[in-house]
C-alpha cells in the first residue's frame, strides 16, 4: 500500500478520539507530502534539527511534535513552531522550554515522559517524580509551558500481557495525576505494532511511523 493508502486507511479506521501522530523521523520531505496530500497534519520526529529542516519546507498548517530525547541546548532550534513535546522528564528541561518559547511569545505543550518500560535505557519519570513536578505551580512560574499530558514506551517485546501491563501502569498513573491536575488531556502511548492494545487500555494519541511510511532508514 502506498503511503497516501495507508493515511487513508488510519483515517477510517481509528476512533474519533484519537490523533495519529504519523513518525517521519529519517524520512524524506517527498515522503510526508504524501502523506500531507492525504489530510494527515500532525507529524511527530525524533531530532530537532531535521524537524526543524523539514517544517521550513513543509506547509505551515502542520502541527509537528517532539518525540525523541530533547537535549537542553537543542531547544531552541524549535522553540519557534514546535506544537508538542512528548519527552519532558526534568524540571530543567520545562525552563529550558520555557525559556525559549518566552523568546518567540508562545507556551509549547508538553507532555511528561513516564518511565513504564522494564528496560534500562528508556528515560522517564516514576510516578512521584511527575507528582511533584505537577505540583510545582508551573503555570505561575513556567508561564511559556503548558503540560498538558503523559507519554509512554512500553518495552520492546512480543509479550502483550507485560505490554498491557505497562499500558494499564501508565492509565492509572493519568487518573491519578487528573486529580489534581485537571488540565491533563492527552496520553501519548501506542506504536505500530502495539497501537490496538495501546487504544483498548486508554491512549488518545498514537505515533505510527513503519506502518505508514515503511522501514526506517537508519543509515541517515
Amino acid at each position: 500500500m502506498s503511503i497516501s493508502e495507508n493515511i487513508k486507511k488510519y483515517q477510517g479506521s481509528l476512533p474519533k478520539n484519537i490523533t495519529l501522530v504519523a513518525v517521519s523521523k529519517t524520512k524524506p520531505v517527498s515522503s510526508l507530502l504524501q502523506a500531507y496530500d492525504a489530510g494527515q497534519r500532525v507529524f511527530g520526529e525524533n531530532k530537532i534539527q531535521e524537524m526543524a529542516s523539514k517544517w521550513e519546507e513543509m506547509p505551515k498548517d502542520i502541527q509537528w511534535h517532539m518525540i525523541g530525547h530533547v537535549q537542553t541546548n537543542k531547544v531552541k532550534y524549535m522553540a519557534p513552531f514546535v506544537d508538542l513535546i512528548h519527552t519532558v522528564d526534568s524540571l530543567k528541561l520545562l525552563r529550558e522550554i520555557n525559556k525559549q518559547a518566552a523568546k518567540h511569545d508562545r507556551v509549547i505543550n508538553c507532555l511528561l515522559q513516564i518511565k513504564i518500560a522494564e528496560e534500562e535505557h528508556k528515560f522517564g519519570l516514576d510516578h512521584q517524580d511527575a507528582l511533584l513536578l505537577l505540583a510545582k505551580d508551573i503555570q505561575a512560574t513556567l508561564p511559556h509551558v503548558s503540560i498538558v499530558g503523559l507519554m509512554g514506551m512500553a518495552s520492546f517485546t512480543d509479550n502483550t500481557t507485560q505490554i498491557k501491563e505497562e499500558f494499564t501502569t501508565l492509565k492509572n498513573t493519568f487518573d491519578s495525576l487528573k486529580k489534581t491536575s485537571p488540565e491533563l488531556k492527552i496520553i501519548s502511548m501506542g506504536m505500530s505494532g502495539d497501537y490496538p492494545l495501546a487504544i483498548d487500555c486508554g491512549s488518545t494519541m498514537i505515533r505510527v511511523g513503519s506502518s505508514i511510511f515503511g522501514t526506517r532508514n537508519y543509515a541517515i
